[in-house]
């Protein structure tokens, strides 16, 4: 069998094989598989309104949503059917999108030699350095924290175990290795702040049959998770955000340096350890569920959570980053027939995921006050007080990005 009937394969048994009567009844691949991740980015900087972050779109490194709330769409299929010529597809949208009738799907461009893709589900490479793992909602760190993850005291397996955290299973693997997709180097174009995908879609093309489905209500894009932090960067800092009407639930992850002892220092909102590495993505409907009784993700009527007192004292800088689950959406055709006799044959299978994610830096607010204090404290040419200037959102959120843009998980 060849990698690509395999991870085709092994998708569809985790899509579908959810019960024992799926395991009786003989299931074969569909020939087509698609699938569609749908985002909201969002950066919350204190002092500046939603919107009026403008002025920091366009610095070099600076991360999406830094210009105000950005939604995002990616589009993968992948496909049995032998194409009449070089592959291509098309997907017609709905009007509400805004984006014209249609999106085009190209072929990825080759790989350069050398080069292989991000993996968001990996753990990041053991670094030269002491990692300290805190977790749980509250003013004080709880007793037996922090976990230790130290290099030069731990085996590899040991440093590991210590990072470890859960993962759902089903990782979609037919998705990850679509081979018609977009945005490509066709069409780059950003969706619109107004979009809206609900309604009925179509994917068209000469790589693949006909797919007809409808996306709903709650798989349309979410409201930005916008992030509110106060108080001091050495905490107890309360952490608050805006309910979002389709969201399962929320998770919380912050990450801060302290460059004496060159720490590295990871918090998350869970109840019990973990580090979050599995967690800040699409995750599938039962898994959050999961999550949400095992006290790792938060449910969805939850809109506070407090990082402890001391967690990141004495930092350089600080970011936590938010994510709330929206609901899966899984669709196939024909449907599966009631006879567990009767083999089932889709001819293709879809998949929505959805997501909000939002980020927010610590400690804003002390260090907007010892900016200005310094400011005050210049001196003019003729030895007067020079009056203090009043301290910029976007330069203080500058000044916390540029020591922060290593730890940034997106």
């Amino acid at each position: 069998m060849t990698h690509a009937l395999r991870t085709t394969a092994t998708a569809v048994a985790a899509l579908f094989a959810t019960s024992a009567f799926a395991q009786q009844q003989q299931v074969k691949p569909p020939i087509s598989t698609y699938g569609v991740d749908v985002g909201t980015r969002a950066m919350s900087i204190p002092g500046m309104p939603a919107g009026g972050m403008g002025g920091m779109a366009g610095m070099p490194g600076m991360p999406a949503g830094m210009g105000g709330p950005q939604k995002e769409l990616w589009l993968g299929l992948r496909s049995s059917q032998r194409a009449s010529g070089t592959p291509e597809a098309q997907h017609m949208i709905p009007p509400g999108m805004d984006m014209g009738p249609a999106l085009p799907l190209t072929g990825r461009p080759p790989a350069q030699p050398g080069r292989t893709e991000y993996d968001e589900e990996r753990p990041p490479e053991k670094p030269k350095a002491r990692m300290l793992i805190y977790w749980g909602c509250g003013d004080t760190i709880r007793p037996g924290q922090p976990r230790i993850a130290d290099t030069e005291k731990m085996s590899l397996a040991e440093f590991g175990q210590a990072l470890s955290g859960r993962t759902p299973p089903d990782r979609w693997s037919a998705q990850r290795n679509a081979q018609l997709v977009w945005p490509n180097e066709r069409e780059r174009k950003e969706v619109p702040p107004t979009a809206r995908l609900a309604g009925d879609q179509l994917v068209r093309g000469n790589a693949t049959p006909d797919i007809k489905f409808a996306i709903g209500e709650r798989q349309d894009f979410m409201a930005p998770m916008e992030i509110a932090a106060s108080g001091p960067i050495g905490g107890p800092t309360p952490l608050t955000w805006t309910s979002i009407p389709t969201a399962q639930g929320y998770f919380l992850q912050a990450m801060g340096f302290r460059q004496d002892g060159n720490e590295m220092i990871i918090w998350t909102s869970s109840e019990v350890q973990d580090t979050g590495w599995g967690l800040m993505t699409w995750l599938p409907n039962d898994f959050v569920r999961r999550m949400i009784s095992e006290k790792v993700v938060l449910p969805a009527s939850t809109t506070a959570c407090t990082i402890p007192k001391g967690v990141f004292e004495g930092v350089e800088g600080a970011m936590v980053n938010g994510i709330a689950y929206g609901e899966e959406q899984n669709l196939a055709h024909p449907p599966r027939p009631t006879d567990p006799k009767i083999t089932w044959e889709p001819i293709w299978a879809v998949k929505v995921r959805v997501k909000s994610v939002g980020m927010t830096p610590l400690g804003m607010e002390e260090r907007a006050e010892r900016r200005g204090a310094r400011r005050g404290d210049e001196r003019t040419p003729t030895g007067g007080a020079a009056a203090p200037k009043p301290a910029s959102p976007v330069d203080e959120a500058s000044e916390a990005m540029k020591g922060l843009r290593k730890l940034l998980p997106f």
